[in-house]
Formats: structure tokens, sequence, C-alpha cells
């Protein structure tokens, strides 16, 4: 079983939120930022990488983004704050 990645893409510092789970954060990151997401990213340009986590096991991270999905957006801010206080794009991060 490959492992997987739960994280979250934002358009700006403190803006909107998507909490996503993948199992090759590279790719799926390139593809919000080329928007190549449609629906909800797309809509908001949430193209920043701004927290990630990950997980040895896609199974383990796919349960994660289903307890995070129900956690209140002071929770998730916590967590991006705690990584990444800047709201920078950590996309580049994984680029290197």
């Amino acid at each position: 079983m490959r492992g997987g990645w739960v994280y979250i893409m934002s358009n700006r510092p403190n803006g909107t939120l998507y909490l996503g789970v993948t199992n090759d954060l590279s790719r799926r990151a390139f593809e919000h930022r080329e928007g190549r997401s449609s629906g909800f990213t797309q809509l908001y340009g949430l193209k920043r990488l701004v927290w990630y986590e990950p997980h040895d096991d896609i199974r383990a991270a796919i349960q994660r983004e289903k307890t995070m999905k129900h956690w209140p957006r002071a929770w998730k801010v916590r967590l991006i704050l705690e990584m990444n206080p800047d709201w920078r794009d950590l996309y580049e991060d994984l680029a290197n």
C-alpha cells in the first residue's frame, strides 16, 4: 500500500481553504496551480499549497482528511500557522 498526503490549498493568507488528499503531492499541487482542477479550487483560485502532512498509508491519509473536514476553520488555520506562519506557497519547497 502506498503512502499519501493530506494538504490544504488557499488563495491568499487567511483566505479560502480547500482540504484534500492525494498519493502524489507535487503532481496534485501542480494541477491546482495550473487550474486543472475544476470546481471549488478553480472557482476560488486556490493555487497556494499552505499545509501538508505525509502518511505512510493512503488509507490513513484518507481517514485523516475525512476527520479534518469536520474541524472548525480555526483549527485548520492553527495547523497552517504552526507549519507555515507566513502562508508561503510550499509548492516551491517540493520542487527542490
